[in-house]
């Protein structure tokens, strides 16, 4: 992915005023939510409209700031903004995360133009620099991350060969016909290669997801617990939703009660999910070991 404050992005709308909410002499009466879950660590906190000048637009100038917006209750913010906290924890306050309530804070929603979740924006140094609307895998993610860090000055320690960067950028700008013969060169150069391997695998999971609605196919999935399809449908959103280890367990438990070619149909989609996440894993290399036990 490219720096994000030299790519197009949602902000080419129209511009964003982070200050108008500050400079307003009238707080908006807040409404009624059910209250939210305690930050999961010191790198993540709630956001609200009177808190946003100190807690986010301050705190950005020395440290790159990434908001979520939710609904409380919503089916992407109980898949995806656990995936976040995580990323948060893991980065060690190399960037922090803001959870922004939209019912609660409706002048935040309104002043970001939001019209759907999940929706996540970067602030650094005050402004926005880049965001997204749609629930992406975990190591997509991560990309994204990266590229914010990199945005505010941040060193951000990334020793791969040149060519997967580019076919990184490809895939972060959904390019996936670009992306998966980047990594197909790279596998024809260095066949094996893990890092290649699983940005391909991560190719055919978008293009196996694109256009699906997760809550359809999840709901479907509990409705036919035999049926092979919907089954590896629905571990593929709970990959693309951060839930790997529900889509393991998914499958693992689905090899254990199906016979014959359905079987290894199956196994086969466990192992391109495990490729997805790449061998270092340790949930992947749990389920392997599950894996062979379901199967011997």
């Amino acid at each position: 992915m490219s720096d994000p404050r030299q790519t197009q992005s949602i902000f080419t709308r129209g511009a964003v005023d982070l200050g108008a909410l500050a400079r307003s002499n009238q707080a908006a009466a807040q409404r009624s939510a059910q209250p939210a879950a305690a930050p999961s660590s010191a790198f993540v906190f709630d956001v609200t409209e009177t808190s946003f000048q100190d807690a986010v637009l301050q705190r950005s100038v020395t440290t790159p700031v990434v908001l979520d917006f939710f609904v409380q209750g919503s089916q992407p913010h109980q898949q995806f903004s656990p995936l976040l906290e995580k990323l948060a924890a893991d980065g060690g306050g190399a960037w922090l995360l803001g959870r922004v309530d939209i019912e609660a804070n409706p002048r935040l929603a309104q002043m970001f133009r939001i019209q759907g979740i999940p929706f996540v924006v970067a602030i650094v140094g005050g402004q926005p620099v880049d965001a997204f609307n749609q629930m992406l895998p975990e190591t997509h993610l991560r990309q994204w991350i990266d590229a914010v860090l990199k945005a505010a000055g941040v060193e951000v320690q990334r020793g791969e060969d040149p060519r997967l960067l580019a076919a990184d950028d490809a895939l972060m700008d959904g390019d996936l016909d670009t992306a998966e013969q980047a990594y197909r060169n790279i596998l024809a150069d260095t066949p094996a290669d893990p890092v290649a391997e699983s940005g391909l695998a991560q190719v055919a999971l978008l293009r196996r997801t694109s256009g699906l609605d997760p809550a359809a196919v999840l709901a479907a999935a509990q409705e036919a617990a035999d049926d092979v399809p919907a089954q590896l449908l629905a571990a593929d959103i709970e990959v693309l939703t951060g839930q790997a280890e529900a889509a393991y367990r998914r499958l693992i438990d689905l090899v254990r009660r199906t016979p014959g070619d359905d079987r290894e149909t199956v196994r086969k989609h466990l192992v391109s999910l495990f490729t997805v996440a790449g061998p270092d894993d340790p949930a992947v290399a749990k389920a392997r070991r599950a894996l062979a036990s379901a199967l011997f």
